[in-house]
């Protein structure tokens, strides 16, 4: 397959945003060593402002605008699906907001299209929309809800469920 086919396969990237990727980016990756700077390069990358003890988070700034521009189109699209980007930004715009939870899906998405290109072997290949749901162990999750019910100043008692059936 060639690298705009291998870039369509991530959700929300269709053939014209790979080639516009592919067009900015080049398929030479050795100018960005980690994922990570690619993602700086693009501006996608969390900006902490520091000043008197106080963290806020601060505008990403410009970086490439066609590369930026079609990122955002792309994480925008994958919003709307039932994969792993999808449920990334469900998750996040509940307590970030719309903007932010795209912009966090976009940087992640740019880090797959970093692996792909990176990689000639690489392939897209979707964890699905219930892989942090996969990584909870039950027993800490109950753990953690029973603390949070003692903070609130219940008093609880756990008795295993009867089965059914």
């Amino acid at each position: 397959l060639s690298l705009v086919e291998r870039l369509d396969e991530i959700p929300g990237i269709g053939r014209t945003a790979a080639e516009v990727i592919v067009a900015e980016l080049g398929p030479d990756m050795r100018v960005f060593p980690t994922s990570g700077h690619l993602v700086s390069w693009a501006k996608l990358a969390p900006r902490t402002i520091q000043s008197g003890g106080k963290n806020t988070s601060g505008p990403t700034g410009h970086g490439n605008p066609w590369l930026k521009g079609m990122i955002g189109e792309a994480a925008m699209a994958a919003a709307r699906t039932d994969t792993f980007l999808g449920a990334r930004y469900r998750r996040l715009v509940k307590h970030r907001g719309h903007k932010k939870a795209i912009v966090a899906v976009a940087r992640s998405m740019l880090v797959i299209v970093w692996h792909i290109i990176n990689d000639p072997a690489a392939r897209f290949e979707d964890l699905g929309p219930d892989h942090h749901q996969r990584l909870v162990n039950p027993v800490r999750k109950t753990q953690a809800l029973v603390r949070q019910l003692q903070a609130l100043g219940h008093q609880v008692t756990l008795a295993p469920v009867e089965a059914v059936g």
